[in-house]
């Protein structure tokens, strides 16, 4: 017997998009930065990132196993539910994703996010995406409806405390015990912190509290006890505005400084292994232990791991249990509880000015 998706017919999986060759890396970054007046320059110093891995970002290769993983879970678990994809800034772009499903006789579908957190550019802007998708496609396009943030969900969870002990577990027997928990997110602009959403806390709010939860988990799994801290990556915008910090460069030199005899970088702002992590981190942020004579060690992300899909398979029944009117069971860990359904209106408002966007209030 099947398990009940209704009202729904598909699940859309909605993400950021990297490019797959040389070719594609100044086109990709002008799609990202479109309107914003980011000099040419700059764009070239980003794109030296893509090209000294080929040009290529991991993130469509891990979305497409990311595809294949929920698949088979839901094949697994008697969900009769297809799986499509499209990206914010490459191809497969949302137009086209949304013309597939219409030509499948989708009407209705979910959305999953490749973004755990709430925050203008990690929720409303892909909203603001699909509502321009949307208006591409016209009156075929099927109705959509977000899957909640899922940050403090225990599949989430349960994937970044494994991960967190596997990479403590590479680190020397010596310096394993004193190792800090190092968790690092995208820096973001200080007024994108707060969001105006009746439930679930800022985007630093979340991140904090998720990092408590892991380093909770940690000590459960292996007995000891960890200091963590909460760092940023990926910071650019003008010098002179300020963003969330400290850097992760930063906050390695400070734990020498401190005698800290050992790092576990944690990655829990990302689902899977994209430019921020790749270069930002196994590149620089490594580079800089390496340098300093910290050893340190990178946790994976969460990816396809089996708790994390199970997780994302919990979602998916939750919220078609409430679009039928239903009370499901809201599983959340820690202090903000589960997230909301339907995003309120003013919530993580566009920093350029008000635009339209799918799944919320306004």
């Amino acid at each position: 017997m099947s398990a009940d998706t209704t009202p729904y017919d598909a699940l859309l999986l909605v993400s950021f998009g990297g490019p797959e060759g040389p070719d594609d890396v100044l086109p990709f970054l002008e799609n990202v930065t479109r309107g914003r007046n980011i000099p040419r320059d700059r764009l070239l110093a980003v794109g030296e990132h893509y090209f000294g891995f080929g040009g290529v970002s991991p993130i469509n290769a891990q979305n497409r196993a990311l595809v294949v993983a929920l698949q088979a879970d839901f094949a697994a678990n008697s969900l009769d539910l297809p799986v499509f994809w499209g990206n914010r800034n490459w191809a497969p772009f949302l137009p086209g994703a949304l013309t597939e499903m219409a030509d499948a006789g989708v009407r209705r579908a979910l959305v999953l996010l490749t973004s755990a957190y709430s925050s203008y550019s990690g929720c409303r802007q892909y909203r603001e995406n699909l509502a321009a998708a949307v208006d591409v496609v016209g009156e075929r396009a099927p109705q959509l409806d977000r899957i909640r943030h899922y940050f403090n969900h225990p599949g989430f969870i349960e994937a970044n405390v494994a991960s967190t002990v596997a990479a403590l577990e590479t680190l020397p027997a010596e310096s394993r015990p004193g190792a800090q928990l190092v968790f690092v997110t995208h820096s973001v602009p200080t007024p994108m912190n707060a969001t105006s959403g009746p439930r679930g806390g800022g985007y630093e709010e979340q991140h904090h509290d998720v990092a408590r939860l892991v380093t909770a988990g940690v000590a459960a799994a292996t007995g000891e006890d960890h200091e963590m801290a909460l760092v940023y990556c990926s910071r650019s915008g003008p010098p002179d505005q300020p963003w969330l910090e400290p850097d992760v460069n930063d906050h390695l030199a400070a734990l020498v400084d401190a005698s800290t005899p050992a790092a576990v970088l944690v990655p829990i702002g990302f689902v899977s292994d994209h430019m921020e992590v790749r270069y930002d981190l196994d590149t620089e942020a490594l580079a800089t232990a390496a340098r300093l004579g910290l050893r340190c060690a990178r946790a994976a992300t969460v990816g396809t791991d089996s708790r994390f899909v199970a997780g994302l398979r919990e979602l998916v029944l939750e919220r078609a249990a409430a679009a039928r009117g239903e009370e499901p069971v809201r599983r959340a860990l820690g202090a903000l509880g589960a997230s909301h359904d339907v995003c309120p209106a003013g919530c993580c408002p566009n920093p350029r000015g008000p635009q339209r966007a799918l799944c919320g209030a306004d």
